[in-house]
């Protein structure tokens, strides 16, 4: 491909990269054949790269959309950030009234009474539309989480996640409705636990853990009569927190036997559970969490329901603002394909890059919103 060397401040929208860009990076910052975009343009500019190669068949030939493109997308960037804060709002909003809503009929089914499946249903699927519809919240959800109504709070988060990620996964409407409301449901049974227990405000005993174990069951109980869930929703509650390897529980099952339905709740499930303020347990980093259940317990988790969720919480834009793990405050200025969770990042004090994938003792502690 025929190209120029053209300075960076004259390379426009729509152009044409030559080449394949590397700045001490195992993967290109930029592709070769990228249609250059403004994101483009500030990671290079990140990396102080001076000149790109851009493609001269494609240099004077442009079209008026995308020599438009420029300041069209510098107004929807200034629209989306004004608009950001008042959409976080709305998400807060709905997801409290959710939590609350959830923790009324939770407390209902102490006393005996059935779960309302279709009631369920329409507390959970207006926040899986809109947090696909605002990505970032992925990212801040277990911030949304408090120790108060923690099984609300849980049984919200883990219903929201599990439709995410069926729907990452491609699934048709129906069924990822049928997931998030399986995922929502998955710890109804906690509502037959003895309170004293599910309460308790420090580590359990070997006893007090087989009695929370029993959760499974009791999910399964309240729900099995439902004609509203399919069987194999039914099976995935009942099956949640079975593991490939055969770790898990109610039965121990390996592998076939776990439901795939299952394998996306219980990825959701161990995520928020990980991410999550606990009474004796302090919250982990949602990137090192991701790392942990894709690395140190490889072989547990199903990997493309794993990646699934990856690519959600990790679906950030350049720029994003976040505060590592020795609490310094930094941007993302490029995402590693391969590890999502470890992005190079630009520290705002100083100016210093640091790519997090070659830095294994520095990791993304919270992203800043």
């Amino acid at each position: 491909m025929e190209y120029i060397l053209q300075n960076l401040e004259e390379v426009r929208i729509g152009s044409i990269i030559a080449e394949d860009l590397f700045v001490n990076t195992k993967s290109p910052v930029v592709r070769k054949d990228t249609k250059v975009s403004r994101e483009h343009i500030e990671v290079l500019r990140a990396f102080n790269i001076i000149k790109v190669p851009i493609s001269v068949e494609n240099i004077f030939n442009r079209s008026e959309e995308e020599i438009l493109e420029l300041n069209n997308k510098k107004q929807v960037d200034e629209q989306r950030n004004s608009n950001s804060l008042s959409n976080k709002t709305n998400f807060n909003t709905l997801y409290n009234q959710a939590v609350n809503n959830f923790f009324k009929e939770f407390t209902a089914w102490e006393t005996g009474v059935k779960v309302d499946v279709a009631k369920l249903r329409n507390i959970v699927m207006p926040l899986v539309d809109r947090a696909m519809q605002e990505k970032h919240i992925f990212s801040l959800l277990n911030s949304f989480s408090s120790m108060d109504k923690y099984v609300a709070h849980h049984s919200i988060a883990v219903g929201i996640l599990s439709g995410a990620i069926a729907k990452k996964l491609r699934y048709e409407p129906g069924l990822i409705n049928q997931i998030a409301t399986a995922g929502l449901l998955a710890d109804a049974g906690m509502a037959k636990v003895n309170y004293k227990i599910r309460d308790k405000k420090t580590p359990l005993t070997e006893n007090e853990f087989s009695e929370i174990k029993k959760h499974t069951i009791f999910s399964f109980q309240a729900i099995k009569d439902s004609p509203l869930l399919k069987p194999e929703m039914k099976l995935a509650i009942f099956q949640h927190h079975e593991r490939l390897d055969g770790s898990g529980y109610p039965k121990g099952e390996r592998m076939n036997n776990i439901s795939l339905f299952s394998q996306i709740i219980a990825v959701a499930d161990v995520y928020h559970a990980m991410t999550s303020e606990r009474i004796y347990r302090a919250k982990a980093s949602s990137f090192k969490v991701l790392e942990m259940i894709k690395e140190e317990e490889f072989g547990k988790y199903n990997i493309e329901v794993v990646n699934a969720l990856i690519s959600l919480v990790c679906d950030l834009p350049i720029s994003t603002k976040v505060r590592l793990s020795d609490g310094e405050l930094a941007e993302i200025i490029f995402i590693h394909r391969d590890s999502p969770m470890r992005p190079m990042i630009r520290l705002l004090e100083t100016g210093h890059i640091i790519d997090l994938a070659g830095k294994r003792s520095l990791h993304i502690e919270s992203v800043i919103n």
